[in-house]
């Protein structure tokens, strides 16, 4: 699906949707448990990946209504697999389940789609492979297809901190069943840091004790997953919250503006956009208690970010840059190049087929949005959901109609994207 955007002012209420990252851990903790009620729940393409793992594991993901998921779980010993995992587009899928499937007496196959398959496991394979379970890349690159054979022993382990912090998530999860538990050291910074906060919150929330160490983290062995009463509630999600939020300050009615509902504090690094655009200059009023942030149109002066803990606001802050006066630098950003697609690349290419001027460095992204002038064109969203909805944003202030191409991949974390900014005001045409 292609979707073409007409140049619109916003001005109305949006939900925030809930939290892909949480629902990710959710699901699957919700699977080592007996089973679980979670409420709230994201329910879109990457979220399904991982309910489908947790039925090969020998779980069942029951969708009652739109946001409540009866999870019945495997008990912390998954099954052998009877066919292969797909985690389709999903990296956080092919991690996490990754270690949950060296946990099983047997060996599981996980695979994705092509881009999936060029995203780098090599980390964690090592990982499993030095806690004394069997973990590889069929072609022998640290990429999937992966062949993981169990069980998983548990012990001390090491692991870079600066390639993807749910290498991190997917030991402590399994680490918290084995026999031994796990303690991780970091051989680099850790980066996406706001990411194992989240894991750790959700883990307590589950009943499981893991924390963090002067060397790394660390989880117990021989915990149970059992949340509080038998439920657990999914936080509204800060990464689609940039969204609207961003809408509202380049776009929004200066009189009337934008709210965005579900907005609650949470161990969420994203939820940093609210002071990044706050530094821009934009009007923004966050009621933590209520869960509500009010924003309106305000001219924006460019930056410096670091997105070393907040990689996927990086698309969307370059849009912000691109409406700016100056320059809007976002730095500590290659790690950013290892997402659905690179993002780097492809903000700066894509921001440039729309009149935007920047510099592209292999750590950094700079936006002159002095030099530049948007105008409407035709662009890919490289398959990739966050960047179709940073491009359609640039739309809503282009001299002139963009289309997006390939915009239907915004089903991955925010299926009601499109219908959210119609709602908003803003004109739009889907072309199948």
């Amino acid at each position: 699906m292609n979707v073409t955007i007409t140049p619109s002012s916003v001005a109305g209420t949006a939900r925030a949707p809930p939290s892909k990252s949480y629902t990710h851990r959710a699901i699957l903790a919700a699977g080592y448990a007996d089973g679980a009620t979670v409420r709230d729940a994201l329910w879109s393409a990457d979220t399904q990946a991982t309910a489908r793992a947790v039925g090969l594991f020998g779980g069942d993901v029951d969708r009652r209504d739109d946001d409540t998921l009866a999870v019945t779980g495997f008990g912390g010993r998954p099954d052998v697999p009877a066919d292969v995992i797909d985690c389709a587009n999903s990296g956080t899928t092919m991690r996490l389940v990754t270690a949950a499937a060296a946990l099983a007496d047997g060996t599981s196959v996980l695979t994705g789609d092509e881009s999936l398959r060029s995203r780098p496991q090599g980390p964690l394979l090592e990982a499993l492979s030095d806690l004394e379970a069997t973990a590889y890349s069929s072609r022998g690159n640290g990429q999937a297809p992966l062949i993981v054979t169990g069980p998983l022993a548990g012990g001390e382990v090491s692991i870079p901190g600066d390639v993807s912090s749910q290498y991190i998530t997917a030991l402590l999860m399994a680490g918290a069943v084995t026999d031994e538990g796990i303690s991780i050291d970091l051989e680099t910074e850790l980066k996406s840091a706001p990411y194992v906060d989240v894991t750790l919150e959700v883990l307590d929330d589950f009943g499981v004790d893991a924390r963090e160490t002067e060397a790394g983290f660390a989880v117990e062995g021989g915990q149970s997953y059992a949340p509080a009463g038998g439920e657990y509630a999914v936080p509204g999600d800060f990464s689609s919250i940039s969204y609207p939020l961003a809408a509202g300050v380049i776009a929004g009615d200066e009189s009337e503006g934008v709210r965005i509902e579900g907005a609650h504090p949470s161990a969420q690094g994203d939820s940093a956009i609210v002071d990044i655009v706050e530094r821009m200059g934009a009007q923004v009023d966050w009621n933590r208690e209520q869960g509500t942030i009010d924003v309106s149109g305000a001219p924006l002066s460019g930056i410096e970010v670091s997105v070393e803990d907040t990689p996927d606001l990086l698309p969307t802050i370059a849009t912000l840059g691109a409406v700016a006066d100056g320059d809007t630098r976002i730095v500590d950003a290659e790690h950013v190049r290892y997402k659905e697609t690179d993002r780097v690349s492809a903000m700066a290419e894509e921001l440039g087929r729309m009149g935007v001027e920047t510099t592209e460095k292999r750590d950094s992204l700079t936006i002159h949005g002095s030099d530049s002038r948007l105008e409407g064109a035709a662009v890919s969203g490289r398959d990739d959901h966050r960047i179709i909805m940073a491009l359609s944003l640039a739309g809503l202030v282009a001299d002139g109609e963009t289309t997006v191409e390939g915009a239907d991949h915004v089903d991955v974390s925010f299926p009601g994207f499109f219908g959210m900014l119609e709602e908003l005001g803003v004109g739009l045409e889907r072309q199948e």
